[in-house]
């Protein structure tokens, strides 16, 4: 395992019992992002990163019973909280790393990722690779329930200009990697980006 994914894993696995109650306020956000992802019912979705599982009741409520909802996280005790919670009534959640997924090519119609840019230790490659499980014309939903400004503030940081989640930075990035972004917003109570998977 990379020295990156040992970090992720340790500072994530230190902070999953109390996640849920550290953001408390948090549903209606993530339940906006995910509506605006425009699933159908039957869609197949992804929450890449899924932590606790926070965004796979909406992500369930937007596809229904006849949609697929995954749930993939690199953490264990991440996973263990969204059980405890009961989250995977609402998806099937996979301990995997979305640099590698096990899941065949375009097998999805969307990817929904919270809060998951800023741990990528190859944003271009792992982009790449949310791209590969995703059919042409899928969506991409980058989310964040706060936006840059006021996450950096709550971290006790400035924004730096290589944010990756800066629109410049962004922009180029995602079309690089195979997905055109079709909305941008950063706001104090959110950041979304959305894209479209390119043919």
């Amino acid at each position: 395992m990379s020295d990156d994914h040992t970090h992720v894993q340790e500072f994530f696995g230190a902070r999953a019992a109390d996640w849920d109650s550290r953001f408390p306020d948090d549903g209606p956000a993530y339940a906006a992002a995910a509506a605006a992802l425009g699933l159908r019912e039957g869609d197949r979705v992804l929450d890449a990163g899924c932590g606790t599982g926070r965004a796979l009741p909406p992500l369930r409520a937007a596809v229904g019973l006849s949609g697929v909802v995954l749930g993939a996280d690199l953490t264990p005790a991440m996973l263990e909280a969204a059980v405890r919670a009961g989250r995977d009534a609402d998806g099937q959640l996979l301990l995997a790393d979305v640099a590698a997924l096990p899941l065949r090519s375009e097998s999805l119609d969307a990817v929904f990722a919270a809060g998951l840019i800023a741990h990528l230790p190859d944003p271009a490659q792992n982009l790449r690779e949310l791209a590969r499980v995703v059919r042409p014309g899928g969506a991409l939903a980058l989310f964040h329930p706060i936006g840059r400004a006021a996450l950096a503030a709550r971290q006790g940081r400035q924004i730096t200009p290589d944010d990756l989640r800066a629109e410049p930075n962004l922009r180029p990035l995602l079309a690089g990697s195979g997905w055109r972004m079709t909305s941008y917003a950063d706001e104090d109570d959110r950041f979304l980006a959305l894209a479209v998977r390119e043919s």
